[in-house]
């Protein structure tokens, strides 16, 4: 059966593009090119090791989706996957005190719609493993988190997953009549990430943070930080105040060293 093609007047998610952490079979990423072909998604990042089976991938996917097989970016870690989205939607089924606060795939993608609206916005669709799915560590750099809801038992393969949430972002994005906003230029993955760094290093200094704690308040911090959906010149802005607090405070204690030891200046 052939869906018919709308393709002229149906919106194309051009600025989406879907994350596959650690697939376990080359034929899932294959039926997620397909997928993503489909609703118009141009770009597939794969985080592995080494390149899966191609013939295997290019099985699933068919002629018309075999362009992006072939482009896909194979990347080694989630972080360097991420790093183009401004803001990244994880998918699981897991549950968990650290997880972010998880809510259906169409209550994500309306959320969603506005900053998909901003064509230089760019939006990623995480997905993990099959037996797995994504850790912690990679929910951290997620600003969103879907859950599928299934009746007692969870148990839809990564290309079934991968439809869903296209679909209910297809549709969010097509149903939508708002008003065209002014460009935003949100920060991405990138600024982030060097944000947070500033932020883990001056939350140190102060002894906020300590080698116990870190991970649980930093992962906290990403969370509450991460629902505020900062602009680049929003993270440039913290980055730049974590810079200078840091300077004073070294400055500060180099002072009350020289203080105590006058004869070793």
């Amino acid at each position: 059966m052939h869906a018919k093609s709308t393709e002229a007047q149906e919106p194309r998610l051009a600025n989406i593009g879907l994350i596959l952490v650690g697939p376990r079979y080359p034929e899932n990423i294959g039926a997620a090119a397909r997928i993503a072909y489909n609703f118009g998604i141009p770009e597939i990042t794969v985080v592995a090791e080494k390149h899966p089976d191609q013939e295997r991938m290019l099985k699933m996917a068919t002629h018309k989706a075999a362009h992006l097989i072939k482009e896909m970016r194979l990347v080694i870690s989630t972080r360097e996957a991420a790093e183009p989205y401004h803001f990244i939607v994880g998918t699981t089924a897991r549950h968990g005190r650290q997880r972010l606060r998880q809510n259906t795939p169409r209550l994500i993608m309306e959320q969603i719609r506005p900053l998909a609206a901003t064509p230089s916005t760019r939006i990623g669709l995480m997905f993990g493993p099959e037996n797995t799915g994504l850790t912690n560590e990679d929910l951290d750099f997620c600003q969103f988190s879907s859950t599928i809801p299934t009746a007692d038992f969870s148990s839809l393969n990564l290309a079934q997953a991968v439809a869903i949430h296209c679909y209910e972002l297809y549709t969010a994005v097509a149903a939508a009549h708002t008003k065209a906003q002014a460009p935003v230029e949100y920060a991405n993955s990138f600024d982030l990430e060097g944000m947070y760094g500033h932020v883990t290093e001056a939350l140190s200094e102060v002894t906020f943070l300590d080698d116990a704690n870190q991970i649980y308040w930093m992962r906290s911090i990403r969370q509450f930080l991460g629902r505020v959906r900062l602009t680049k010149k929003e993270a440039s802005l913290i980055r730049g105040i974590c810079r200078k607090f840091l300077w004073h405070a070294r400055k500060t204690t180099k002072k009350n060293t020289d203080k105590k030891n006058p004869g070793q200046q």
